[in-house]
């Protein structure tokens, strides 16, 4: 799988560390929360079939953070964009 990385051009996954969905990356459970939602945020995952967003570290390059639009039925990356924090680009 090739990813293109905005800064660093089309790159070989191997040079990326999957972080995970995009959607995925909430703030964690308060101390006051429930053992149940704790456990669900930590071990509950999706298993999307088709488009999903997910963020990509460019381990071996730029350093980049990027959320990449892909689908897991074709395998095909529909494109990367750097990622944002509230109000900034990292």
């Amino acid at each position: 799988m090739r990813i293109p990385c905005p800064l660093c051009g089309d790159r070989d996954r191997r040079e990326f560390y999957y972080m995970g969905a995009a959607e995925a990356l909430t703030a964690p459970p308060g101390p006051e929360a429930p053992p149940e939602v704790i456990d669900d945020q930590l071990h509950l995952r999706t298993n999307p079939a088709g488009e999903t967003r997910d963020v990509w570290y460019h381990e071996t390059g730029c350093g980049a953070w990027l959320i990449v639009t892909r689908d897991t039925v074709t395998h095909a990356v529909h494109g990367a964009v750097l990622a944002e924090r509230r109000g900034t680009t990292a």
